[in-house]
């Protein structure tokens, strides 16, 4: 398949006058064409990722001096809930690029991700993720100046067509959880085609098999390491931000695809006594509905990104209550984008009517990817966090997943 058409006045370039938010319409609009096809059939998005790769958007975090867009975090967090509304996979794996970008930034020396940094730029390099601190299969055997990682890592995001892996092990000897950054390709890494769930189908976050793979001490995250200063644990609160996007992103698209079907296809109810389906007042009510839930997501999702983007702009000089506050921010964020997002999905089929169910349209799949994605980590324990503050004052505790 070809790559979706990218004009050249789309790429990304400081001398252009396209923002990175409508580079991110114009590739919404173009895997619009095939989302739902490509969610039944499932698989790597090839031609899609490519055409990401095309836009430039990749590099868009990377600091200027870098080669990079030297965007703010705001912004990749607009063009992530932009690419959602259309592909929520495609935008799932662009988003978690740019995370596997902040975990080198985060745990690592500058020696160490300039040139990582400087590379994707030039090349236009896709990170996948093979990281997840829960799987505790891979195992790393030290030797003298370098690790070997042997074992198998599950729900590896954009794994598959990537040419860097975020990579995570236990030390043998000590248990200590230890993150590298190494080449896709490196002899004994093995990336699965084996993701086939209800939704978020063309994620591939499969399996990744590494078997006694080298593993340089260069590229192993240890200064200052993972979760271990208040700038470095903005790494699983930035996680948790991209989910919050990826979310309200599928609800907007559910909430654009459901008025376009009730105002040109649906039929009104033999009892409503009106002509047109968007002349029932309780048609009326659950689209005020769905607006009044949506508006207050996007305000909690805006602020929630600037805070953490002024957190960023601090670096080390980050503090523990600094941290807290974006953690608190983001957390009620998701929560927001979680129950109005999965009602929105849900409730769609309302305004829309039987003949709206068509297995072609695909209209469920809004439901199934966000009610996938939904249960990376359960809400509950985010209001848990929340209510821990609203009680006791007391901020969430950094993990990989708060």
């Amino acid at each position: 398949m070809n790559s979706p058409h990218l004009p050249p006045s789309y790429l990304l370039d400081p001398e252009r006058t396209q923002s990175a938010e409508d580079i991110a319409r114009h590739l919404a609009l173009a895997f619009a064409a095939t989302a739902a096809e490509r969610d039944h059939r499932g698989g790597t998005p090839k031609a899609e990722r490519d055409a990401l790769r095309a836009s430039g958007l990749l590099r868009l975090v990377i600091p200027s001096e870098f080669g990079g867009g030297g965007s703010d975090w705001p912004t990749v967090m607009r063009t992530v809930r932009i690419l959602a509304t259309s592909d929520s996979s495609v935008a799932h794996v662009y988003a978690f690029h740019h995370l596997m970008l902040a975990t080198v930034r985060l745990f690592s020396r500058p020696e160490q991700w300039q040139p990582w940094y400087e590379h994707t730029a030039a090349h236009d390099w896709f990170w996948g993720n093979a990281l997840n601190p829960l799987d505790e299969r891979t195992i790393a055997r030290r030797f003298s100046g370098w690790r070997e990682f042997s074992g198998r890592k599950s729900f590896c995001s954009g794994a598959l067509d990537s040419e860097m892996l975020i990579a995570s092990a236990l030390d043998q000897e000590t248990r200590q959880l230890l993150v590298a950054a190494v080449p896709t390709l490196r002899s004994g890494i093995s990336v699965h085609s084996d993701w086939d769930n209800i939704g978020q189908r063309q994620t591939d976050s499969g399996s990744v098999d590494f078997e006694r793979v080298r593993v340089e001490e260069h590229e192993i995250l240890a200064d200052p390491g993972p979760l271990s200063t208040p700038f470095s644990c903005l790494r699983p609160l930035l996680a948790q931000l991209i989910l919050a996007n990826i979310y309200l992103g599928i609800a907007e698209g559910a909430y654009g695809d459901a008025r376009h079907y009730t105002l040109n296809e649906a039929r009104a109810w033999h009892r409503a006594q009106v002509d047109q389906l968007w002349q029932d007042p309780y048609v009326l009510n659950h689209y005020g509905e769905f607006w009044a839930g949506l508006e207050g997501v996007r305000c909690l999702i805006e602020r929630a990104a600037e805070h953490f983007d002024a957190a960023w702009q601090q670096d080390e000089a980050l503090n523990e209550a600094g941290r807290g506050e974006v953690a608190l921010a983001i957390a009620a964020a998701k929560v927001a984008a979680t129950r109005v997002g999965l009602d929105v999905t849900s409730r769609m089929f309302e305004v829309t009517g039987a003949r709206s169910t068509h297995a072609g349209l695909r209209l469920d799949r809004h439901w199934r990817n966000l009610r996938t994605h939904t249960l990376h980590d359960p809400v509950d324990y985010k209001l848990r966090e929340l209510g821990e503050w609203a009680l006791l004052q007391h901020y969430p505790t950094p993990s990989f997943y708060s």
